[in-house]
C-alpha cells in the first residue's frame, strides 16, 4: 500500500452546488474582464483567456473583493506572453515543492508513535497523529490570491478533455496541466480535518486488528499455529492462509480455519476480547471463548469495522457541494485520482472475472490440489515457487539476512543489482529509501520533496524478518523505487509521480514475483512464464471481485442519502455474496459465502481497491514487455515520464493502452503449457 500526501488529495475539486453561493462574481463581470484582456493581449488564446477569468470567477467570493477588485485583479495577473508564464510556473514550482515535501515530512512526523514499533503510545500520540496543519492550506492559498493566480494562468482541464487534448501537448503542457490539477476547491478546513482525523481513525483501527493465531483452538482443543504466533487483518490471514498450501499434513485444516476467523470479522461476530488480545483462547467454529480453560462470556465486536468506514463515507461526503469537476466520493476516487472512469474499471474487471479462462484456470487448480476447491482457494499460491518450500524454511534465510531493518536498508543496493539495476542506480536509489519497523502491515511512504527520503515501511516480528514481511518489504521497495524515480528524474516537479497509484501498485508487483529469486532460490523450469502469467490471472480475479464489492457499495450509499452503519454492513455483505454467487460460486463452491468482503482496505483507505487489479493489468503488460531480464534502465526510463494519463503512459511505457486482452490470451496459453 502506498501513502499519499492528503493535502494534494483535498484540493483537486470545483464546485457546483457551492458555485451558486460562493461566486460573487456576475457574468457580465467575466465578460468584461475577458473583453479587457483580449484587447491588452490580442495575441493570446481566447480560449485560454475565457477558461482563466472563468475559473477564477467560480471561486471569488465577497470577502475577496469587489467585481471592480476582481478585474483589476485578472489584468494584472495574467501572463501575456509564454516567457513569463514559465517565469511564473517555475516559482510556482519551487514553492509547491518545498510547502508539499515540509508538510509530508511533518505528516510522517505526527503519526511516527502510532504507526512504528517502539514505545507504547499514549492518547495524545493518537490526536497529533490525526492533527492536520495544514488544514487551512487551500484557505490560505485563496485568501492570499496564490490559488487565483493558478486559475487565471493554468486552467484545469478535466479527464474527457485531458484524453482528448493530451496527445498534442508538449511536456511543458503537461506540467501546467497539472499546476492546474491543484487549486479548484475552497473546502473549509473543518471539513479538510474532518476527513484527516476519519483516516487516522480508521488507519490506528486497522493497524491495531491483530488475531492471535497461537490462541485459536479446534473443536477438540487442538493448537494449529506456532507459539506468539500474531496476523493482522486481513493481510496476515490472507498470506498465512497462502503459506499452508505448502503444509500437506495440517495445511488444509489450517485454512479452514482462518476462513471461519474472516467470516466473524466480516459478520462482526468476533469477540471483542480476543482482537489484539492474547488473554483468551477461541475456537472460531463454535466461537467459544476461554479464560483458563473456562468457557466465558465474550461480547462481539460492536460492528466497529463498518462504523469505521461510515464516519470516513460522511467525512467525504461533506467534501461534496465543493466539487463541481467531481461531486462524488465515486468521481473522486475514479475520475480524479485513478483517471479511469467507474464504469470503465467495472467493464474492465468483469470483463475478466466472467471469462472462460476463469473456468479454465479453475479446474486446473482442483487438479493441482486434488480436491474440489473451497472458497478460499480464491488465495491459491501454487503458481508461484515457494509454494513447493516450506515457510519454515524461507523465515530461517530472511530472519538470517534481515534480523533489523537497517540490515534490510544496508542490503538494498545489493537487491537492486539481482533485479537488474546497474551498481550505479542501485546505489543511488537506495540512498534515498529508509527502513521503518511498522506496527501495520506495512507501506511505502514516498518523499514530496527531493532533499527527503522515501520510507520503507514493514512489519519486523521477534527474531528478525519472517518471509511473509520479506515479501511484503520487497513490494513496498518496488514502490520507494518509483516513487524515487518519479520525483527524482522527472524533468518538472509537477509531473512527478504516476498516473494513478495502480502504476506504482505495477512495479511494486514486479518487485514482489521476483521475491525468490532475489533470496537464491532459481528455477530454470520451462513452466516458469506460464506459471507466472496464472499467479497474475488469479491474483486480478481475486482482488477484482473484492473491488467490485467496494465499488458496488459507494455506488448504493450515492443512491441511499438515509445509510447508517447497520445498512452499510448489511449492504457489503449483501453485495459480497451476490458478486460471489454470479462469478466465483460455480468454481469455488459454497453459495453466499462473504469472504469478499474481508479487505481491510475497504475500511482504511476507502476506494483505493481497484488500483490494486488495475495495478495487475499493468504489470502483466509491463512484464510482457521486460520478458525475462528485468532492466533497471527501462523501468527508469518508463517512470520518469511522470504523471501523463494512463492511456498515454501505458503507450510511452509498452506502445499500447491499458487493456485486460494480452493478459486473457496468455492465460489461455499457459493453462494448455501448465501440468
Amino acid at each position: 500500500m502506498i501513502f499519499v500526501a492528503v493535502v494534494i488529495l483535498l484540493m483537486v475539486c470545483s464546485t457546483s452546488k457551492a458555485n451558486q453561493t460562493m461566486s460573487s462574481i456576475e457574468q457580465k463581470t467575466v465578460q468584461t474582464t475577458f473583453d479587457i484582456l483580449h484587447a491588452n493581449v490580442p495575441e493570446a488564446d481566447t480560449s485560454m483567456i475565457k477558461k482563466g477569468v472563468q475559473n477564477a470567477a467560480n471561486f471569488w467570493k465577497n470577502t475577496d473583493g469587489s467585481q471592480d477588485e476582481f478585474k483589476a485583479f485578472c489584468t494584472m495577473n495574467f501572463m501575456p506572453t509564454s516567457n513569463a508564464k514559465l517565469k511564473l510556473f517555475t516559482s510556482f514550482q519551487k514553492n509547491l515543492e518545498s510547502i508539499y515535501g515540509h508538510y509530508n515530512r511533518i505528516s510522517m512526523d505526527l503519526k511516527e508513535p502510532v504507526q512504528l514499533v517502539g514505545e507504547d503510545y499514549i492518547p495524545i500520540d493518537e490526536i497529533f497523529a490525526a492533527f492536520d496543519p495544514y488544514a487551512h492550506f487551500a484557505d490560505d492559498m485563496f485568501n492570499s490570491k496564490i490559488a487565483f493566480s493558478i486559475l487565471m494562468n493554468f486552467p484545469f482541464y478535466n479527464l474527457q478533455e485531458k484524453k482528448k487534448l493530451g496527445k498534442d501537448w508538449t511536456r511543458q503542457e503537461w506540467a501546467y496541466a497539472r499546476l492546474g490539477d491543484l487549486f479548484t476547491s475552497r473546502i473549509p478546513a473543518d471539513v479538510t480535518q474532518k476527513f484527516s482525523t476519519e483516516l487516522a481513525t480508521s488507519d490506528n483501527y486497522i493497524s491495531n486488528y491483530n488475531i492471535r493465531m497461537d490462541k485459536l483452538r479446534s473443536e477438540d482443543d487442538r493448537q494449529l499455529f506456532a507459539d506468539n504466533m500474531a496476523l493482522i487483518a486481513h493481510w496476515g490471514l490472507r498470506d498465512e492462509l497462502k503459506a499452508a498450501y505448502a503444509d500437506k499434513k495440517a495445511g488444509l485444516e489450517k485454512q479452514q480455519m482462518i476462513y471461519d476467523v474472516m467470516k466473524h470479522i466480516i459478520y462482526q461476530s468476533i469477540p471483542e476480547k480476543v482482537i489484539n488480545n492474547g488473554d483468551f483462547t477461541w475456537k472460531p467454529v463454535s466461537n467459544k471463548v476461554y479464560a483458563n480453560d473456562k468457557e466465558t462470556a465474550a461480547e462481539a465486536e460492536p460492528n466497529t469495522r463498518y462504523k469505521r468506514l461510515f464516519a470516513s463515507y460522511e467525512a467525504m461526503k461533506a467534501m461534496d457541494p465543493f466539487c463541481q469537476s467531481y461531486p462524488t466520493p465515486l468521481a473522486r476516487g475514479f475520475d480524479r485520482d485513478m483517471e479511469v472512469s467507474a464504469q470503465d474499471i467495472e467493464k474492465i474487471f468483469i470483463d475478466l472475472v466472467s471469462a472462460p479462462e476463469v473456468k479454465s484456470v479453475a479446474k486446473l487448480i482442483r487438479k493441482r490440489l486434488g480436491r474440489d476447491l473451497k472458497p478460499f482457494d480464491l488465495w491459491y499460491d501454487g503458481f508461484k515457487g515457494r509454494s513447493t518450500i516450506p515457510e519454515d524454511e524461507m523465515t530461517a534465510k530472511t530472519r538470517a539476512l534481515y534480523p533489523t531493518t537497517l540490515a534490510f536498508e544496508k542490503d538494498m543496493p545489493a537487491i537492486l543489482t539481482k533485479l537488474g539495476f546497474n551498481e550505479t542506480d542501485a546505489k543511488e536509489f537506495s540512498s534515498k529509501v529508509t527502513v521503518d519497523n511498522s506496527r501495520g502491515s506495512g507501506h511505502a511512504w514516498g518523499a514530496q520533496m527531493r532533499s527527503d527520503k522515501a520510507h520503507l515501511r514493514t512489519r519486523l516480528q521477534p527474531g528478525g524478518m519472517d518471509y511473509k514481511g520479506y515479501n511484503i518489504a520487497l513490494h513496498e521497495f518496488g514502490h520507494n523505487v518509483e516513487q524515487t524515480i518519479t520525483l527524482n528524474k522527472v524533468d518538472n516537479y509537477m509531473m512527478n509521480g504516476v498516473p494513478s497509484t495502480a502504476f506504482t501498485e505495477a512495479l511494486a508487483f514486479v518487485f514482489q514475483v521476483r521475491d525468490l529469486d532475489v533470496l537464491g532460490y532459481k528455477t530454470d523450469s520451462p513452466e516458469k512464464q506460464a506459471l507466472q502469467t496464472l499467479d497474475i490471472f488469479w491474483g486480478c480475479y481475486e482482488i477484482m471481485g473484492v473491488s467490485l464489492v467496494e465499488l458496488h457499495t459507494w455506488k448504493w450509499l450515492e443512491e441511499n442519502p438515509n445509510a447508517t452503519a447497520e445498512t452499510l454492513k448489511e449492504t457489503i455483505i449483501k453485495n459480497a455474496k451476490d458478486i460471489w454467487n454470479t462469478y466465483y460460486e460455480p468454481y469455488l463452491g459454497e453459495k453466499d459465502s462473504p469472504i469478499l468482503a474481508i479487505y481491510s482496505h475497504m475500511i482504511d483507505y476507502p476506494l483505493y481497491l481497484s488500483n490494486y487489479p488495475y495495478g495487475h493489468i499493468v504489470e502483466f503488460q509491463l512484464e510482457k514487455h521486460f520478458g525475462e531480464t528485468l532492466p533497471g534502465k527501462d523501468i527508469e526510463r518508463i517512470y520518469s515520464v511522470g504523471r501523463l494519463t494512463p492511456d498515454y503512459w501505458m503507450q510511452h511505457a509498452v506502445g499500447t493502452e491499458v487493456s485486460v486482452k494480452p493478459m486473457l490470451e496468455e492465460t489461455a496459453k499457459a493453462v494448455k503449457t501448465v501440468k
